[in-house]
């Protein structure tokens, strides 16, 4: 990633990248597609901790409390760091920080990179409406299908 006029990094997660799209990901397959991961996860994590009202300190206790485990603010601040390569964050607490901070739309956007997409809370019930929409647009062209050659029962009784 270059630098910019002033010499600081441009994040190599960008705000733009943040928001929800109906688009469909397309799977990391080629050689290199993952390259810079690393970047990207600490870019997400910068950005968490970033737009969180609390302080650093406040979101390692969340984080420590929610994993049962030590992770300090000194960890936060290396895992936040895109030039501290030695210091990439383990998925568990990559996980616990994104629920601490609740930004699923940089969970989205980490997973969007290998081709899936990630849905919160209620919009599950938005994918379930448009799954069962698509069902009923079948089972209305079945019956139409059929209707073409049904016959009304008849059963005469002797």
């Amino acid at each position: 990633m270059g630098a910019s006029i002033m010499g600081k990094r441009r994040p190599s997660l960008s705000a733009d990248q943040l928001g929800f799209s109906f688009d469909a990901p397309k799977p990391a397959r080629e050689a290199a597609a993952l390259s810079g991961m690393d970047r990207i996860v600490a870019s997400g994590i910068s950005q968490a901790l970033t737009g969180d009202g609390r302080s650093r300190w406040e979101i390692s206790g969340k984080v420590s409390e929610l994993l049962s485990e030590d992770v300090s603010k000194l960890m936060l601040d290396a895992y936040a760091s895109e030039a501290r390569g030695d210091h990439n964050v383990p998925m568990h607490r990559a996980l616990a920080i994104i629920a601490v901070t609740e930004r699923v739309d940089i969970l989205d956007a980490w997973l969007r990179r290998i081709g899936v997409s990630a849905l919160d809370g209620d919009e599950i019930k938005t994918a379930k409406l448009g799954h069962l929409q698509r069902r009923l647009a079948e089972i209305k062209l079945e019956i139409k299908e059929i209707e073409k050659t049904a016959m009304p029962i008849k059963r005469e009784r002797k």
